[in-house]
């Protein structure tokens, strides 16, 4: 979608800009410079996409620079989520490259002790995804919005800002902690995914173009079942993917015992000596390889491998049906279509 490449471009300008500002204020350059790498890295731009398709849902096909740069500030919202979420995680590696508190911690190791080398790499980029944060809201408030817009734009990012923090906060509480209730992954899955990555995204840029409510209800219907099958296809890719393509390790949520809806539908399932093997490996810090497939053997031996992937498939069909009758220009229909589609087969 060519808009997307124009939310690239966006971004790219922006962060020259910031750097620029950097140097000649006499302050860190390497803050956006780094956010620039990390941004740059990849990523399927999955919700800079949905909020540009929500406007054309409303307006037709094309999109003006003002739902360009909201599209934008979208991403660099993620960039501050993914960093965060790698350090509350410790997680090693993001798009097949190292995490931002390591590159940090790797570029200001020189005269320090290890432990303090990790403690400023983790500090370093803690800030670095709070600096992404406040860019993202400057990236709305200068997209050019009139008065009536940007009202409606900061109604609609509060709420997909607090619902997403408030489903990492239970993600952390039931982590370490996995067990037969299915109610936890569910709730955690609606908060942190799919009104943050679908819902929020495509009714930011439909609700900016003056969409009605029966396309906003279509199109709300749409992102809550397409934005659970993301999320359950990551938790699957999470375990069973192969590190190469996803860019990802496939022991982390294992190691860390994430209680997943996967993790749940094995527990409910598991016979004694499944739930033995769940009991002692799953949440295990030191989990190696060896003891990580006996996990991927009692996951696809109890169905629940089987169970999600169903599910998978059934939320995506959800997703189109939602659209059914909606008042939606064809390329929209046929590229949310697509894009569910897409994620019933996701192997990255």
């Amino acid at each position: 979608m060519e808009d997307v490449g124009a939310v690239e471009a966006v971004l790219e300008e922006f962060l020259r800009e910031k750097t620029g500002a950097a140097l000649e204020e006499g302050l860190p350059a390497e803050v956006p410079g780094l956010l620039g790498d990390f941004v740059g890295a990849g990523g399927k731009r999955v919700r800079p996409l949905l909020c540009l398709l929500g406007w054309q849902a409303a307006r037709g096909p094309g999109a003006d620079p003002r739902a360009i740069r909201v599209a934008a500030s979208l991403e660099l919202f993620h960039a501050f989520a993914l960093i965060h979420d790698d350090l509350m995680d410790r997680s090693a590696t993001r798009r097949g490259r190292p995490t931002m508190q390591h590159v940090l911690t790797v570029r200001h190791q020189a005269g320090r002790t290890r432990p303090a080398a990790d403690r400023l790499g983790a500090a370093a980029a803690l800030l670095a995804g709070d600096v992404a944060l406040a860019w993202s809201a400057e990236l709305l408030h200068t997209a050019g919005l009139t008065h009536p817009q940007l009202t409606t734009a900061l109604r609609r990012t509060d709420a997909m800002r607090t619902q997403v923090m408030y489903g990492q906060y239970l993600d952390l509480l039931s982590t370490g902690r996995p067990g037969p209730d299915t109610a936890v992954p569910w709730k955690v899955i609606r908060c942190k995914t799919a009104g943050y990555t679908f819902v929020h995204p495509l009714l930011l840029g439909a609700e900016l173009a003056g969409a009605g409510p029966a396309l906003t209800a279509a199109l709300a219907g749409y992102g809550w079942a397409a934005g659970e099958a993301f999320q359950l296809s990551d938790d699957l890719l999470g375990v069973f993917g192969r590190p190469d393509e996803t860019g990802k390790p496939n022991g982390d949520d294992l190691r860390e015992g994430k209680h997943t809806l996967l993790a749940a539908l094995a527990y409910q399932r598991a016979d004694a000596v499944q739930r033995a093997a769940l009991d002692r490996h799953l949440g295990d810090a030191g989990l190696d390889e060896e003891d990580a497939c006996r996990l991927r053997e009692v996951l696809t031996a109890t169905g629940a491998h089987d169970a999600v992937r169903r599910t998978v498939r059934e939320r995506c069909h959800a997703a189109v049906r939602a659209l059914e009758g909606a008042p939606l220009p064809g390329a929209v229909r046929r590229a949310l279509t697509d894009l569910a589609a897409a994620l019933a087969s996701r192997t990255t």
